[in-house]
């Protein structure tokens, strides 16, 4: 019997391996023949490691040229005619778009189009975002609304905004919280000794809250406070959010936070913390650090917004603050700073709701029983 073939578009080869590579490995040990189409950077050989086929496509996540973007969709499109897949899983709102695109041009039957949040196009109060967001709704209303299609939004303020706002009914949506977490891999381990360490682990965004962190840092130090502030990332040169490394510099000058960079041994930097920080106004699925942070044992301060409120209940595994408001970050964690036993209380709550609601194996079996879902209608 010929195996089913599912290809996977998205932007950027570190994200796929980050977000989905555990789905696609799922996805073939279920019989799937599993291709990915992405912007190959230093990420290819663990995809292709996977068993999986790797299909390379340049493409710029801020490109703007309308030749540029239209050579794009038709090469997108004579890749699907090519490959002829059964299913396309698109990744993210610049993939959605143009996969969906090329897979009406292409007549493929069935179409999963995942949101990982809304991103700075919904969060952003610049003008480019507020005059794109009109037309990329219509378009969204358009391309996404069809039959044999599902859309996959991680958090319930996500799935409102699209129904009540006329984009997609109800029926075209499923609702699939994150993207998962190895509860094997992210496991807890004691606190360190030494100062508290609070860390904020992200693409370094304005956006991400990382001003209010940096903020929060200098304000508690001001006071006395005895911790140690990290940020753990880099920047994102196709983001309009991104924070400069002239910036960054001069925040390691003034000591007031740590830059750590980017860090693929994320357990061994959830084992080096304290406390896991993300004032983040960006427009979140579910972010994926926080869910590491408490499968780790790990508080959590963090925005009262759609994604982040998903895996903080106030008070019971961390604490939520407003959006944009540096003293509510401040507050929060010189509580958390303060009290060793109320950390360890809220970081074993926060393990308890990854392991029942939040782990990659339930994560993949929904998305997979998607696959089956659209399949059969």
């Amino acid at each position: 019997m010929k195996r089913k073939k599912l290809l996977f578009f998205v932007t950027e080869d570190w994200y796929f391996c980050s977000h989905r590579l555990p789905l696609a490995i799922a996805a073939k040990d279920a019989g799937f023949d599993v291709g990915v189409v992405t912007r190959v950077r230093s990420h290819g050989e663990q995809i292709q490691k996977a068993g999986l086929r790797l299909i390379p496509l340049e493409l710029s996540r801020r490109g703007m040229n309308p030749v540029k973007e239209l050579q794009l969709i038709m090469h997108l499109t004579a890749i699907y005619r090519k490959e002829k897949p059964d299913f396309v899983h698109h990744i993210a709102l610049k993939p959605v778009l143009y996969g969906s695109m090329a897979a009406r041009i292409a007549r493929i039957d069935f179409v999963v189009n995942a949101m990982a949040g809304l991103g700075f196009l919904f969060s952003s109060r610049s003008v480019t975002a507020r005059l794109a967001k009109r037309p990329v709704l219509l378009l969204m209303r358009f391309l996404l609304n069809k039959e044999g299609s599902r859309v996959i939004l991680q958090n319930p303020d996500d799935v409102r905004l699209m129904c009540d706002g006329g984009i997609l009914p109800r029926s075209c949506i499923a609702l699939i919280r994150g993207s998962g977490v190895d509860i094997q891999q992210f496991s807890v381990q004691p606190e360190p000794d030494g100062k508290p360490l609070v860390i904020l682990a992200s693409r370094l965004l304005w956006d991400k809250g990382v001003g209010e962190f940096v903020d929060a840092a200098r304000i508690l130090k001001k006071q006395g406070v005895a911790a140690r502030f990290a940020l753990v990332g880099e920047g994102d040169v196709e983001n309009l959010s991104a924070i400069s490394d002239e910036q960054l510099r001069d925040w390691q000058k003034e000591a007031v936070v740590e830059v750590w960079g980017r860090r693929e041994d994320m357990p061994k930097v959830f084992a080096e913390s304290h406390i896991v920080c993300l004032p983040s106004a960006y427009g979140e699925g579910v972010p994926k650090v926080l869910i590491e942070a408490a499968a780790c044992g790990r508080p959590i301060v963090t925005t009262d917004a759609p994604g982040c409120r998903e895996i903080v209940e106030d008070g019971v595994n961390g604490l939520l603050v407003p959006l944009r408001d540096t003293d509510a970050v401040v507050n929060a964690l010189k509580i958390l700073i303060e009290s060793s036993n109320l950390r360890q209380e809220m970081g074993a709550r926060g393990r308890e709701l990854v392991e029942r609601e939040f782990s990659l194996e339930k994560v993949n079996n929904e998305t997979l029983s998607l696959y089956e879902e659209i399949q059969s209608e």
